[in-house]
């Protein structure tokens, strides 16, 4: 697995102290982008959340989400969660280290006060002092948040910047195109009222540290205002896979006011992903399970059609200037805008989706805009599927026959991809594992890069939507 080390610089630690007139809770930012370029450490918000014990639960959800590794948990994890400014709320997000799970807090209009919420995305400190403090945050006294340096920091703060070295496997980056993806195909299965909602959650299964394997993935079905165990995926069933992975969710319980369970449509037994969200006061804690706990989003392959397009390269230019940090991305009124059709809009957010330009909102059904700090070619070029498919196109290794098409493998083995109403099968041992479930295997990619009009040489110009334009990797070495 390709990793990095990236320089994230603060002003100062993030802290939680208190003040004449209650606490106030100070995030500090990095570097990030914003409506007008990069900044060193942009403001969001300054204002008063108006449940803090709640909020500041969330926020340690996330936090723990970063923190943790559900499968492999003897190795480390640490990444500071991103926070984003959408205009009328904040959205803080996280990925495990074992890149199964992906946490996300969405602190909405209700639950923020007396300051306005500005624009853009960037990394924000959530070191253990502040943990612990948050932790042991109590009563009912006003609770001040600033997103980003205050005026007099920004006017007087000369000393040393405080700087993580954070690891990046390129992994997560895959693993955040790839949850939206998956996330777009879920809708509500279940709706859960508050005491039904902790009585399920409390009574799963709690992490044993890594001892035992991983249980086999779980199904529950709605039944009245509840959720029953089924041991089958029968139709309106939702997979739970890995339910130890659901912990984070303990931190908000008793301030929930329902649970809602998105998932796709039961089409087979194989385990699927599924979303998890809290519904808070003001606020919304949204977890998004991998089908498998050994299985990290990062290879589910839903984007490498999008990768594999220069058609979707191009309309993914166009759609990029007009996303302007909407909380809501409605499909139609880009369509509009661009002159494109829905299906090219949805193609061209997948691929913005690979440098971590947009993601999902199942709540909303919709996806939204933000900036992760990452080079946004990275995704392409460490994707070993789509670099073995356009390798394969550049040797001239693949011959297509009408719906029938021939490739010669590196070792010489020769592999029938077939185009059955437009699903592409092929002979090889990955689709007879997977049956596409994990997206289309280097064969039958290269089989649609070649009907595409892919050409050799094509990898070196098929590959970013836009190489940092605002300059956000240069730590990454």
């Amino acid at each position: 697995m390709t990793r990095s080390l990236q320089a994230v610089a603060y002003r100062r630690p993030s802290a939680l102290e208190s003040a004449a007139d209650g606490r106030r809770l100070g995030l500090e930012t990095s570097r990030g982008a914003t409506p007008t370029g990069v900044q060193d450490h942009p403001s969001f918000f300054a204002g008063f959340l108006t449940t803090p014990q709640v909020a500041a639960a969330g926020l340690l959800a996330v936090a723990d989400v970063a923190a943790a590794r559900y499968y492999q948990p003897q190795l480390r994890a640490s990444l500071d969660p991103v926070v984003t400014g959408n205009g009328d709320r904040l959205r803080f997000e996280s990925f495990s280290g074992c890149g199964g799970v992906y946490a996300r807090l969405d602190v909405l209009t209700p639950g923020l006060d007396g300051g306005e919420v500005g624009h853009g995305t960037t990394n924000v400190d959530v070191n253990n002092p502040l943990r612990e403090a948050l932790t042991r945050l109590g009563g009912d006294d006003p609770l001040h948040l600033r997103v980003g340096p205050d005026e007099l920091a920004v006017t007087t703060l000369g000393g040393p910047v405080v700087e993580k070295k954070v690891p990046l496997p390129d992994r997560w980056l895959r693993g955040f195109a790839e949850a939206q993806v998956v996330a777009a195909g879920f809708d509500l299965r279940a709706e859960l009222p508050a005491a039904e909602a902790v009585r399920f959650l409390r009574g799963l299964p709690r992490s044993d540290g890594g001892r035992r394997a991983p249980a086999a993935p779980r199904w529950v079905i709605p039944v009245g205002r509840g959720l029953r165990p089924t041991t089958r995926p029968v139709p309106g069933a939702v997979c739970l896979p890995g339910p130890e992975r659901l912990t984070a969710l303990q931190r908000v319980l008793r301030h929930a006011t329902a649970l809602r369970v998105y998932g796709p449509a039961v089409t087979g037994t194989a385990p699927a992903a599924a979303a998890w969200e809290v519904v808070l006061p003001g606020m919304r804690l949204t977890l998004t399970l991998s089908p498998d706990a050994s299985r990290g989003f990062s290879g589910e392959g839903g984007v490498l059609d999008a990768l594999a397009t220069e058609e979707a390269a191009e309309d993914a230019e166009l759609i990029s200037v007009l996303l302007a940090w909407e909380p809501r991305v409605d499909v139609a009124d880009l369509a509009a805008a661009s002159g494109l059709t829905p299906d090219r809009v949805r193609a061209a957010l997948v691929r913005l989706g690979t440098s971590g330009q947009v993601g999902y909102d199942t709540a909303e059904a919709a996806h939204f805009h933000r900036e992760l700090p990452y080079d946004s070619g990275r995704a392409e070029r460490h994707n070993p599927r789509l670099r073995s498919a356009r390798a394969l196109v550049e040797a001239g290794a693949v011959a297509v026959d009408g719906a029938l098409a021939t490739v010669t493998a590196e070792d010489g083995h020769l592999h029938r991809v077939r185009d059955e109403a437009g699903v592409l099968t092929c002979s090889c041992l990955w689709w007879a594992r997977y049956r596409g479930g994990r997206g289309p295997c280097k064969h039958a990619l290269a089989v649609r890069m070649v009907r595409r009009g892919a050409v050799p040489g094509a990898a070196a110009s098929a590959g970013a939507v836009r190489r940092d334009p605002a300059g956000i990797d240069g730590g990454v070495r």
